[in-house]
């Protein structure tokens, strides 16, 4: 090779050359190699994640509107939580693959249907507006039952501690240091430690609201302590003798001091008008016993014509003389006195007997002046409050609606939510408000055929109407039903045709009759029909089925529905308009 070849040759290679001359001599030096770049890297693609099944997706989509729908039904949001309900089941209607044609669509949805059915039925049985709110048991009747056994005796621990208590917190009303006294001090901190904590916990709620009224009254201030025995301050509370609310009035006694009590409205469970009405009673009994607070609070329990008779035959003007003869008070009032006053000493001073409520905030609200009758779930919704708490501000109503045919009612709402439900009140019509039912009475009617012929009673009838049940109706005249075919949870106000495709979904007509519906129908006579009940099939579904009502069903189908319930297999008569091109 040479010499030019060889240096293009290692040129080519990359190898550096260094030439010396010495003579004609050539030299070389050990070539230096520099290595070439390095190629880029080459990207190493990830592999695709697998790609999501459609199915499991839809399924947890609709999953989810369910849940939903849940979640709006526990805070008494019926009209949100159908809402939630119905887009659980046209998600999968909507779909490609139906609600039917794929295996595990078809189990989810089946399983949907039976759930929701079983809130319909509920709501049907329960959320017509007219069904009454159930009572506690008032807690006097427990304490005044626990008195016929022997109380225990105070120890020397409670007495001292009664005694030094009593010697450095003033009282308005006489707290005599005895044993009655002591062994209810001594019950109440010890077996009834819960019962009475719980008590001073809600009491705290109403305790500055009855106050005030009874330094506007000018009566003692002790007396707003009363409520911890007779009701542990809960405004439904019932007792076994029917007196009702925080201050336990006799229907009676209630509407002798101006509590209104109708089939909608019960004031005894209004803690303001309860407590006014409290403050009035009171006070009448403390002069009927020129201010002997002991016998005043005595007639509070067995009324003041029996502690009258008992002064009388007993030749005796003090309580405690009264209380030793069981000929003269019955039991109840004589153990009545010393465990109010026992309440009056713990309440007073609770750090002293061991107990540490944390205050509730006070009773507040904003009163919302309705006209027209309202279903209290939707002003739950409209203010975006729990059920419970609008029944809590509301508790004097009876049932879920505000009172029909009055001029005006104000509902009481949560602080800060009551421009808010104004402005949903402005948005709609009166008669979307509420769910009620009406009949027009007809020539020779009367409340007796009419409840026979709805199959309500008589006397819920006239009530629900401020009738008496002997009342004439007249021709023309428009009646409130107390029972409502629908509810919030079947039909909403803004989609008056709830949940067509469930109910056509679930529901198909058997082989006796089976009914199409072309694109431009044009309704001709009813026509009867049989339908056979299918699995999770309700009177309110197959009636929106067939366009009428659960009302119209029952009728013509007495001998097989009992109140609400139908089971499968049932045959039920329909009167059904075909359909015709």
């Amino acid at each position: 090779m040479n010499k030019r070849t060889w240096l293009q040759a290692a040129a080519a290679l990359g190898v550096s050359v260094l030439m010396v001359g010495c003579g004609s001599s050539l030299k070389t030096v050990q070539p230096t190699v520099t290595p070439a770049p390095a190629p880029p890297p080459v990207a190493v693609q990830a592999p695709a994640p697998p790609a999501e099944d459609p199915v499991t997706v839809l399924i947890a989509q609709s999953q989810q509107y369910f849940l939903d729908g849940e979640r709006e039904r526990g805070l008494g949001h019926l009209e949100q939580a159908k809402k939630d309900f119905d887009e659980a089941i046209d998600v999968l209607l909507r779909s490609p693959y139906g609600a039917r044609s794929e295996a595990r669509i078809r189990q989810h949805f089946d399983l949907l249907v039976e759930r929701i059915s079983a809130y319909e039925i509920t709501a049907l049985a329960q959320g017509d507006g007219f069904a009454e709110k159930v009572s506690e048991p008032a807690s006097i009747d427990d304490l005044l039952a626990l008195s016929t056994f022997d109380t225990p005796a105070a120890t020397a621990e409670i007495q001292t501690a009664v005694a030094s208590d009593l010697s450095l917190t003033s009282h308005d009303i006489e707290i005599p240091l005895n044993s009655r006294v002591l062994s209810y001090v001594e019950l109440f901190q010890g077996r009834l430690r819960e019962f009475i904590g719980e008590g001073l916990q809600r009491g705290s709620r109403y305790l500055p609201m009855i106050q005030d009224e009874f330094k506007r009254a000018g009566l003692p201030l002790d007396l707003a302590y009363v409520p911890l025995v007779e009701s542990a301050f809960k405004t439904n509370a019932q007792s076994r003798a029917r007196a009702k609310g925080m201050w336990q009035f006799m229907r009676s006694t209630g509407l002798e001091h101006g509590l209104k009590q109708n089939w909608y409205v019960d004031e005894r469970s209004d803690p303001e008008k309860a407590t006014q009405a409290a403050a009035k009673y009171l006070k009448t009994l403390a002069g009927m016993f020129d201010g002997d607070w002991h016998l005043a609070l005595a007639s509070y329990n067995g009324g003041p014509g029996r502690v009258q008779r008992a002064m009388k035959r007993g030749r005796k003007g003090d309580f405690w003389e009264l209380s030793k003869s069981p000929r003269l008070l019955p039991r109840e009032t004589r153990e009545y006195v010393p465990m109010i006053l026992a309440a009056m000493v713990i309440a007073k001073n609770p750090a002293q007997y061991g107990f540490e409520p944390s205050p509730d905030q006070p009773l507040s609200y904003e009163r919302v002046t309705v006209k027209d009758p309202i279903d209290l779930r939707r002003v739950a919704e409209w203010t975006g409050t729990p059920i419970d708490e609008i029944e809590s501000l509301n508790p004097e109503l009876r049932r879920w609606t505000t009172p029909v045919r009055t001029p005006a009612y104000e509902v009481k709402v949560p602080v800060g939510t009551g421009d808010a439900f104004r402005t949903r009140l402005a948005e709609v019509t009166p008669e979307s408000l509420a769910a009620f039912q009406w009949h027009t009475v007809k020539r020779g009617e009367s409340l007796l055929s009419i409840s026979r012929k709805l199959q309500v009673k008589q006397a819920d009838l006239a009530e629900a109407n401020y009738l008496s049940v002997r009342a004439r109706v007249a021709a023309g005249q428009q009646l409130i039903i107390p029972r409502a075919p629908t509810t919030l949870m079947a039909a909403s106000v803004d989609n008056p045709a709830p949940a067509a495709q469930l109910a056509e979904s679930r529901s198909v007509v058997s082989q006796e009759a089976s009914l199409t519906a072309p694109a431009a129908p044009v309704p001709s006579e009813p026509q009867r029909l049989t339908y056979r009940v299918k699995r999770g099939d309700t009177l309110f579904s197959i009636a929106k089925l067939y366009n009428t009502t659960v009302e119209a069903l029952k009728s013509w189908n007495t001998k097989t529905v009992r109140g609400n319930r139908i089971n499968a297999g049932d045959r039920l008569t329909i009167f059904a308009s075909r359909t015709a091109n």
